[in-house]
């Protein structure tokens, strides 16, 4: 049976929200921990004047403001060399690289194979240690616009899930089609970044169990096998199930 144009398009952005969402409690250990000095330095007068929420969802909306840019400069990148990569069949070669760094994101998330970590320091050691004393600065947050920006600086942490997302970004086909992709894969971390922002503590130390990082870390390798079969089997030039001739 020929699958449609739509569910094919569909199908990649459906599959970054879901590893988002499973892979949320592996940005509770990178990110919680913010969180948690922003919920509990915001002074109790400016808390009681705009109210918890406000900050815990301004902070998240500017990771996931980082985390779209990110994904349109990768989605543009790409774009560049399209008629390159499309004759070399290079849109499924992204797509199966990614597929592979999110099955070692499963293995680090389930703390089976922690080769990704080396990724991740790579990109402190470059990046990170330049940005992070620019959050130092909008340390105590008292108003939710500082929580905004603070957000759109951590979304710059060193990751492995992102980077595996960047990549599947580069053969997105252009800037809109990836930076919805992380934009999409953003909002399925929300649901478990905005539980720890508003709950207790308990609920991050829970979701940091290893029984739960392991479910999480087989589901993502199944969608990293997923991603690598289906590249290899289509043999097609596609970005994110968009044809580019």
């Amino acid at each position: 049976m020929e699958t449609s144009p739509f569910l094919a398009a569909s199908i990649p952005y459906l599959t970054a929200f879901l590893a988002g969402l499973f892979a949320g409690v592996h940005c509770v250990g990178m990110c919680g921990g913010v969180s948690g000095v922003l919920v509990y330095g915001i002074p109790a007068e400016q808390r009681a004047r705009h109210g918890l929420r406000a900050y815990v969802l301004h902070y998240n909306l500017g990771r996931i403001l980082t985390y779209t840019l990110l994904g349109a400069v990768a989605g543009f990148t790409g774009a560049q060399g399209g008629a390159l990569t499309s004759e070399y069949q290079g849109w499924m070669w992204l797509r199966v690289f990614a597929g592979l760094l999110m099955i070692m994101m499963g293995l680090y998330l389930a703390s089976w194979w922690n080769a990704l970590v080396l990724l991740e320091r790579l990109g402190g050691a470059l990046l990170w240690s330049r940005v992070q004393p620019f959050t130092k600065r909008l340390l105590p947050v008292k108003k939710p616009y500082q929580s905004l920006l603070l957000g759109m600086l951590w979304g710059l942490l060193p990751c492995g899930l992102i980077y595996t997302m960047l990549v599947w970004s580069l053969a997105s086909g252009g800037w809109w089609q990836g930076g919805a992709f992380l934009f999409v894969f953003g909002l399925g971390t929300l649901p478990v970044m905005l539980l720890t922002g508003l709950a207790s503590g308990k609920i991050s130390q829970r979701l940091q169990q290893v029984r739960w990082r392991q479910l999480a870390g087989f589901v993502v390798i199944l969608f990293g096998l997923w991603t690598v079969t289906s590249s290899i089997m289509s043999q097609i030039n596609m970005g994110l199930g968009m044809s580019h001739g």
